[in-house]
């Protein structure tokens, strides 16, 4: 005799990604998943259409689901025209790379002028910076220190963030998310 066991599910073992009713993603930076229960919630809620699905399964003693890979909402939420001001957002202007010294790791972000001399946290005023070089300009200026960022601060457009952000795919890509991603790219003849 032979016992099929389902293998335990878990959350962060098939994200969904979520389309807006227009099938493009909500965003692509960071690109817009759900965890699988979230999804399922939706589906239930009558919120989502299930696009695409993965081979694995969840049951209740009712019913049971293959999980959603690709869901797209019903109804269309409007982009904002320009991307928020994140942390998240400022490393990926910058590419996640200290704007003093080029490192890419422990990165933090630095007031350009220092709020304590009237500087603001604002795109002009914020660059990405990694610990060590913001602990050695500390509450000076630029000048004071002889530390000036590699690119001046700037508002980046969701052009600019979608430039970047393709040097830096995530980790995860399922191979049913492909065909709705980068609907930008070249086709291939």
């Amino acid at each position: 005799m032979t016992i099929h066991v389902q293998p335990v599910v878990r959350p962060e073992a098939c994200p969904a990604l979520v389309l807006n009713a227009d099938y493009r993603p909500l965003s692509y930076y960071p690109l817009s998943i759900w965890c699988w229960q979230d999804a399922i919630k939706a589906v239930f809620l009558d919120r989502v259409n299930i696009v695409s699905e993965y081979d694995k399964v969840v049951r209740s003693p009712s019913f049971e689901i293959r999980l959603p890979s690709v869901i797209s909402l019903k109804t269309y939420v409007k982009p904002s025209r320009n991307p928020a001001f994140t942390r998240f957002n400022v490393f990926l202007r910058d590419r996640f790379t200290c704007q003093y010294c080029g490192a890419h790791e422990d990165l933090t972000f630095d007031h350009v002028i220092p709020r304590s001399k009237g500087g603001q946290t604002t795109w002009e005023n914020v660059v990405a910076a990694c610990a060590p070089c913001n602990l050695r300009k500390g509450d000076r200026m630029p000048h004071e220190v002889e530390m000036w960022p590699r690119q001046h601060p700037f508002a980046p457009t969701l052009h600019d963030l979608h430039s970047n952000g393709r040097l830096f795919p995530p980790n995860y890509l399922h191979d049913s998310w492909l065909d709705y991603l980068y609907w930008d790219s070249e086709l291939e003849p």
